[in-house]
């Protein structure tokens, strides 16, 4: 499964201690986050992330072009809801792509955490079906 992973700054500590806590979970997928946030999971995880554009620099959009062509099977954008409206057309933009093409996101711990359970237990395996 392809895994794509953004995180706001302000989310950046949270999403690392999620990936140390689901490294056996991951590490057995395809990683893809945005620059500063997949620096932080390699280095605390060991895990092999690709690495995109920092998401200021186009990151997030490289992600999206990945959902639009059906190339990812799971979002975890974990935003600041507190953060600059300017991010939230790119939030709107990632989500509604994500629901065009049926991927789970989570943009929430919560949520990531239900999703990373149910994807260790192969509740998402339906997803390979789909991106044939």
């Amino acid at each position: 499964m392809e895994i794509a992973i953004i995180a706001n700054d302000k989310r950046k500590e949270l999403i690392t201690e999620f990936c140390i806590a689901y490294c056996g979970v991951l590490a057995k997928h395809n990683i893809c986050a945005t620059a500063t946030t997949g620096k932080y999971i390699s280095e605390a995880t060991g895990l092999k992330v690709r690495r995109m554009l920092s998401g200021a620099h186009g990151g997030a959009e490289q992600i999206a072009a990945r959902i639009a062509y059906n190339e990812i099977d799971l979002l975890i954008f974990l935003r600041d809801p507190n953060s600059e409206a300017e991010y939230l057309d790119n939030t709107l933009q990632l989500i509604r792509l994500c629901d065009s093409h049926n991927i789970p996101v989570a943009t929430n711990i919560a949520t990531a955490e239900a999703l990373i359970l149910a994807l260790g237990r192969g509740d998402l395996d339906w997803r390979e079906l789909q991106r044939k």
